[in-house]
């Protein structure tokens, strides 16, 4: 009887986990040892012989000056677009978990920019700052709209934040939204009753009561900067003079367009630890206060 009930659980991990654990193995876990593998290589990509060169791919990773100035950029880039993608999408949050009639169509609104493929918005973008600021700023003369958004290092850094917070701020909205409708009316009640300013209640009793929204919202976000690679390509190509060239697409043009493979897992691998040890730092920290709210 034992034996044939602990045949039939297996037979049933089988069949629902089964295909889960196969695409998982195949499309996951096969390339990630396999990059692995090719990073102590030289492989080209194309050849059917790969040589391994040990640790030479490593060595020249580190003295890379164009790696080091992409993961500068990507470092610059992640930290100002995750705190403004949060601190955009949790302001809409706030606004429209107020009773307003247009609040299903707002909210509709500004996640649709969510939905919309990464390349397609770069070049949505890209025309926008170039022709439509361009046309406003003759009709207006305001210089705002006249500044060389994608021809300068400067503008065209802040051209690619901007698109990345329009872009993400929807779905980190949506996070946040279905977090602080589970937030207890009566404590705020209470403690407006009791004196407490709208921002006393704020942060001491909404944001400690919303950090596990806080903790999935700082990772996506995380994520998302660290990985950028199609708005930047679509819409600077990483310049001007690779002033915009983000980790994932300095090893993109490393790896198929320099043709050498074996360099770009090489930098992938050691840019996927820098990014793991960062997220798991991050969700520490943010689930730490969890424990503490």
């Amino acid at each position: 009887m034992n034996k044939n009930f602990l045949s039939r659980e297996w037979v049933q991990q089988i069949v629902f986990t089964g295909p889960a654990v196969l695409a998982f193995a195949l499309i996951v876990a096969l390339p990630f040892f396999m990059g692995m593998y090719y990073s102590f290589t030289n492989w080209n990509g194309v050849s059917d012989t790969a040589s391994f060169v040990g640790f030479d791919n490593f060595v020249t990773v580190w003295q890379d000056q164009g790696f080091r100035d992409s993961f500068a950029f990507t470092v610059r880039f992640t930290v100002v677009a995750v705190v403004l993608t949060n601190l955009v999408g949790f302001v809409l949050a706030l606004l429209l978990s107020a009773p307003l009639k247009s609040r299903n169509v707002l909210r509709t609104l500004f996640f649709m920019p969510n939905v919309i493929g990464g390349l397609l918005l770069g070049f949505i973008w890209q025309f926008i700052f170039v022709r439509g600021f361009a046309s406003i700023g003759k009709a207006t003369g305001l210089s705002f709209f006249q500044l060389p958004w994608l021809g300068d290092e400067p503008t065209a850094f802040w051209a690619v934040v901007i698109v990345s917070v329009w872009h993400g701020a929807g779905y980190l909205m949506v996070i946040y939204i279905a977090s602080l409708i589970n937030v207890p009316k009566d404590l705020n009640e209470a403690a407006a009753i009791d004196g407490a300013t709208a921002w006393q209640r704020l942060r001491h009793i909404t944001v400690p009561l919303i950090m596990p929204a806080v903790t999935i919202s700082l990772f996506l976000a995380l994520s998302w900067s660290f990985k950028t690679f199609d708005v930047i390509l679509s819409l600077t190509k990483g310049g001007p003079y690779n002033s915009t060239q983000s980790v994932a697409l300095n090893i993109y043009l490393e790896a198929f367009q320099n043709n050498r493979y074996g360099l770009g897992t090489a930098k992938a691998f050691i840019f996927f630890i820098v990014v793991a040890l960062i997220s798991t730092l991050q969700v520490w920290l943010t689930k730490r206060r969890e424990v503490q709210a």
